[in-house]
């Protein structure tokens, strides 16, 4: 797919992902149980084989599009920014942001918006381990990009992390995929408890820095549509409450997630039954 994208171009590759998309709808049998769930609560209504089938593709088309904003080809898209003034004003005061996303729509277009925004220095926390295959992308398409990740769990991460901030740059999280199940905190999302990770709103608590979310929903074609909203100008949690202050703010961070998952249902690619755990 890489080489078709760069050899045939955009439409010609896109052309190919209906094929790969219904062969998956078809054989992928654990995926397509585990997303009925989320698809029929943020529709709010019985899904069919069409949903199924738009959640599928929208996933295949970010990831085909991933290729070209990794090598500097965000022009290409049409992006309708939306907020970006509450990262930029906090960013022309010095301040470093640390960067709220999830596993709804696209993460990687914020690079190509950094871009155009001044050569904003871009890192993002990324669980190495667990995605080798996103991890030799980034190095054979950018390896600029590659190194603009920094690996969890290494002995580096904070001050990686810390240095960054401090040079009024922008850390990216993704805070709705839980890698330790015993670092959980359970929040409400479509009315059901589920587990989000404890460790991101520990981690804004100690960094002090403005926190602000971001969604990249892909609309379709070539076009995105990328939210910011200001969560917090800096989250403190009292050491003596910490298990409920943390609860308290990743359910905030639940509650604004389920909100632009019912804007765009079919960009939450997160392929697993998210409810199973609380059962």
């Amino acid at each position: 797919m890489m080489w078709m994208a760069g050899s045939v171009g955009r439409p010609a590759t896109r052309a190919l992902l209906h094929l790969i998309c219904a062969y998956y709808l078809i054989f992928s049998r654990q995926a397509r149980r585990a997303i009925r769930p989320y698809l029929i609560r943020a529709l709010g209504r019985p899904i069919g084989w069409r949903d199924l089938y738009r959640q599928y593709h929208c996933f295949a088309s970010t990831l085909l599009d991933r290729v070209y904003l990794l090598v500097g080809q965000g022009s290409r898209f049409d992006i309708e920014i939306r907020g970006l003034d509450v990262l930029k004003e906090r960013l022309a005061r010095g301040h470093g942001c640390l960067l709220l996303g999830s596993h709804l729509g696209s993460f990687e277009i914020v690079r190509a918006i950094g871009l155009t925004q001044g050569d904003v220095e871009i890192k993002v926390l990324m669980h190495e381990q667990h995605t080798p295959v996103i991890r030799d992308l980034f190095r054979d398409l950018n390896p600029e990009v590659a190194d603009a990740v920094i690996p969890t769990g290494s002995p580096n991460t904070m001050l990686r992390v810390k240095e960054c901030l401090d040079r009024g740059g922008v850390v990216g999280i993704l805070a709705d995929r839980l890698v330790k199940q015993d670092q959980a905190t359970p929040c409400k999302f479509f009315g059901e408890l589920a587990r989000f990770p404890a460790g991101t709103m520990w981690l804004a608590s100690i960094l002090k820095v403005p926190v602000i979310l971001f969604f990249g929903l892909y609309r379709g074609g070539s076009r995105y549509e990328v939210h910011f909203e200001l969560f917090a100008e800096e989250i403190t949690i009292d050491r003596r409450h910490r298990d409920r202050e943390i609860q308290l703010w990743t359910q905030r961070y639940a509650d604004r997630l389920e909100h632009y998952c019912r804007l765009a249902a079919d960009n939450w690619f997160n392929f697993y039954d998210f409810w199973e755990e609380q059962r």
